[in-house]
């Protein structure tokens, strides 16, 4: 498993330096293979412009990450119930190491996050 996890961090992480780029790639892969798992807010009229945010929940961690003028903002909430009883401001290396590691340890429990996170390593 330390493979995959190394894989998708490099993955997640290869278009980290352009910062629009990189937010567009990572909400674009994240909402292709986990569709019922991701939230993406659009900015603009209607939602018409590209996404300002998106958020990941993997069981009680909830990832977020929104894009702040030239730079992405990430955070992990612990929620339980609805509640959030902790929260942490990560920059963008440790916010997709601690996602990747998630992924993993989820795709290693459920057989429909094994099949996404195939696709999102092999698209």
């Amino acid at each position: 498993m330390s493979g995959d996890f190394d894989l998708l961090a490099a993955s997640l992480r290869a278009d980290a330096r352009d910062v629009d780029g990189f937010f567009d790639v990572l909400v674009a892969k994240l909402g292709e293979v986990f569709p019922d798992g991701v939230e993406i807010e659009r900015g603009g009229l209607l939602g018409r412009s590209g996404p300002k945010a998106v958020a990941v929940t993997l069981g009680d961690r909830r990832y977020e990450a929104e894009r702040a003028r030239r730079t992405v903002v990430c955070r992990r909430r612990t929620v339980v119930r609805g509640i959030a009883l902790k929260s942490e401001d990560l920059d963008v290396d440790a916010w997709i190491d601690a996602l990747s590691a998630d992924l993993v340890d989820e795709a290693a429990r459920s057989e429909r996050a094994r099949v996404a996170l195939e696709e999102l390593l092999n698209p």
